[in-house]
Order: C-alpha cells, then structure tokens, then sequence
C-alpha cells in the first residue's frame, strides 16, 4: 500500500482490533512453553514493544511485554509472572533463546531497548522504524503517524500513559498493547524499501547496529540527580539547594521503598517552593502550617510524610557551610556553545563556521541534523579539534563520541572544506 497524504490521516478508519484478535496474557509456565511453541513455528522477523508505568512506579521495568512473527500471530507476556521476589530478571531464557539471533523489528528502540535487556532479552540485530522514519527525514514519526501514512489506518493511543502495573490489566488496554506491534513488518518492509530507494540503506544499517551494542551499554548514573528537580534554577542559594537537595533524597527514598513514582509522594514544584520560602526566612524552620500552605504538601500522599519532611529540614539547618552545594554542578565536560565566544575563542570560531554549514548538509539529505551527527560528538570534535585538520585525528575523536561510518564520511570533509 502507498504511503497516504499526510493531511488525509485524520480521516482514516481507526484500526480496532488485531487481524488474528487479543490472546490470552501469558503469566504461568504452561502458556509460556505453548507461546515459545508458537513463535518457533512461526517465521521471519519478531516485532516487540513493552508496557511501563513510569508515571506510577518507582522502577521504569516492563510491565507487559508484546511479540508478533508471522506464522504464530501475537504473543503478550507478563514478565512479573516470571519473576522471583528476590530477582530483578524475569526467567525469560526459553524466549532469548528462541529470538535473540533474528531481527527485532521495534518503534523508538531507544526507549525499549534497556527494558528488554532487563529481562534478558538482548538482539543481535534489528529494525528500528521510527529511526528508519527520521532518516527518511518524514514529518511525523510515531507510530501512529507512519500507521495511517503506510498502512491506510488509524491507531488510537489513549491508553499510552495508564498505569500498567495494574492486575488484571484491562481489556481493551490489552488490544491497545496488541496493535502497538501489529503492523510492525507491514512498516519494516515499506520503510526498508523507501530507504534503499533513498540510498539510505547503508545508513539504517550501520544505526541499528549501533543500537544493538548500545543496548548493552551499562546506563550511566547521574552526578547530582538531585540538580534535575524542575525548578531548582530558580533556587540559588545554598542553603535552599541543601533543601531542595535532602528533600529530593528523602523523596527518592520513600519512593523506593513503596514502588511509586516519586512525583506521587512530592512533586517537584513543592520542593522548590519550600527551598525558597525557607531560604527567605533563614534561620527559621517552617511550622507544620507553614508547609501546608505550600500546595503540594497538601497531598495525601505528602501529609503521610510530614515528620520526613521536617527532619529534612532540621538535617539541613544543621549542616556546616562546607557541605552544602556549590551553587553551579561541577562542570566535568565541555561548556555549551553560547560560552565558547569567553572561554575558547578558537573553537567559537570553529563553531561559528562549521554549524550553520551541518544544518545545511542535514537539510540536503532530507533528515533531522541530530541523526546526521549528534549534538555532542560535533560540539566534542570542535572543542578539541587540533589545528592540523587531520582527518585521521578526526575519526578517533568522531568514533569516540558514537559517530558512525557513514555519519563520519559527510563530516570529516564538511569540517576540513569548511575550516581550510
């Protein structure tokens, strides 16, 4: 089927059910045996997606888990069926090793990938069709989008945010679950020909392979997770971001310890409107009807945890000026461009030339200018360029930063034609 106008697909007709309907959700070892069965007799390709409930629990695990290969129709897990109270994987081995060496056909990888290593499902290769969308440089790269742009129909995406984790999952969220993977070879097979049609075959290639080492990539812990708290900037005091700091770990805490998103025991804009109101009336600490005239104390939730709350603050008061937080992160990679005028004038030069030029190039092969070199390995390699321009040079640092082949054989000569 040719890919619809794209002013047409709110017209489409809403696509209500898979072709082969809703199975069952395999949550016991005889319907797991019977789905390994059944995806073994089928062939080609699996398409995979997950279910989390990242606006409701603490941990962002999977909490369903959908696969489709033709020939064995739909398959929905429940990886929390399979897992032991004292383990973090569920017992999926039979499932890897039915399907860890054929391609995964996924939308959006990157926000899958690390779920499904969790439960021990790692590829070898895949087909990622919201990257294949980017490199095609379409307008619109949900799935809903490329569903009416290629498939001729609607998916509704209503139950994206629900709180998955709950048992039994409902019925019609189930058929929601089951079309998220539905059409997936269906958009494979057009997205693949569109992109050798395009010369941008090599290209998927090489970013799917990436994907795949990157999904085994351990994720980096953050510094100072705390600095990431939505308002903080406007807190510039130490002492308040002492505060915003001892609340955001008591938070985390007790969020953990119940398996709740922690902006349902204390949002962040009632962290940072206490920083501030305490800052202000240094040295006092704030009495119990003080911090409820702050909104989101008001909360049951947060009621529950009052005496947390206060002796937060309390552990605060008592802290020296030596241990409370400098007022900027310490900064351990490069400044952000707009500084680079004051502290690296060369590589502002170098910035200045070079960027505007990239964005052209991105614009010319028809594709956002992130796939066609990443924010940070382009600000990397102008920061650090040597004024030799040496190519070679160039593709260390550029392989450093996770630029691939083919993004390195359009930026090496853009930079050395631009800066010559």
């Amino acid at each position: 089927m040719s890919s619809a106008p794209e002013q047409d697909l709110a017209d489409l007709p809403v696509l209500a059910s898979p072709t082969s309907g809703v199975p069952p959700v395999v949550d016991d070892p005889q319907a797991q045996q019977e789905a390994i069965a059944a995806l073994q007799a089928g062939h080609g390709p699996v398409a995979i997606d997950v279910e989390r409930a990242q606006s409701f629990r603490y941990s962002s695990k999977a909490y369903l888990l959908q696969l489709k290969r033709p020939g064995a129709g739909i398959v929905l897990i429940d990886p929390t069926a399979f897992q032991a109270n004292d383990a973090e994987v569920a017992q999926l081995g039979a499932l890897q090793e039915l399907i860890g060496d054929q391609e995964w056909i996924i939308h959006a990888a990157t926000q899958d990938l690390h779920n499904l290593v969790q439960l021990g499902l790692r590829p070898t290769q895949l087909f990622d069709t919201e990257l294949a969308g980017r490199l095609l440089g379409l307008p619109r790269v949900g799935l809903a989008a490329l569903a009416g742009r290629y498939c001729g129909v609607r998916l509704l995406k209503e139950h994206s945010a629900a709180d998955w984790s709950r048992r039994p999952i409902p019925d019609e969220w189930l058929t929601y679950a089951a079309l998220d993977v539905e059409l997936l070879h269906e958009l494979r097979t057009q997205l693949s020909e569109e992109l050798t049609a395009a010369g941008k075959q090599e290209w998927a290639r090489q970013e799917f392979e990436w994907l795949c080492e990157w999904a085994v990539r351990p994720v980096p812990d953050h510094p100072e997770p705390w600095r990431r708290t939505s308002g903080s900037h406007h807190v510039h005091s130490p002492r308040g971001l002492a505060i915003v700091r001892e609340l955001w770990t008591m938070r985390d805490q007790i969020a953990r310890q119940h398996d709740k998103a922690p902006s349902r025991i204390l949002q962040d804009r009632a962290i940072t409107e206490l920083a501030a109101m305490v800052t202000r009336a240094e040295p006092d600490l704030p009495t119990v009807r003080e911090l409820r005239r702050i909104d989101g104390f008001k909360r049951r939730q947060a009621r529950a945890h009052q005496s947390e709350w206060l002796a937060a603050l309390e552990r605060v008061a008592e802290l020296p000026k030596s241990q409370l937080p400098a007022a900027r992160p310490v900064n351990r990679d490069i400044p952000a461009p707009r500084n680079w005028e004051r502290t690296n004038p060369q590589a502002w030069h170098r910035w200045e030339r070079v960027r505007p030029a990239v964005v052209q190039l991105a614009e010319e092969l028809n594709l956002p200018v992130e796939n066609l070199i990443s924010p940070d390995a382009l600000r990397h390699l102008l920061w650090e360029l040597e004024p030799s321009l040496d190519a070679a040079s160039m593709t260390d640092q550029l392989t450093t930063h996770n630029a691939r082949p083919w993004q390195q054989e359009f930026i090496i000569p853009l930079v050395l034609e631009e800066l010559s």
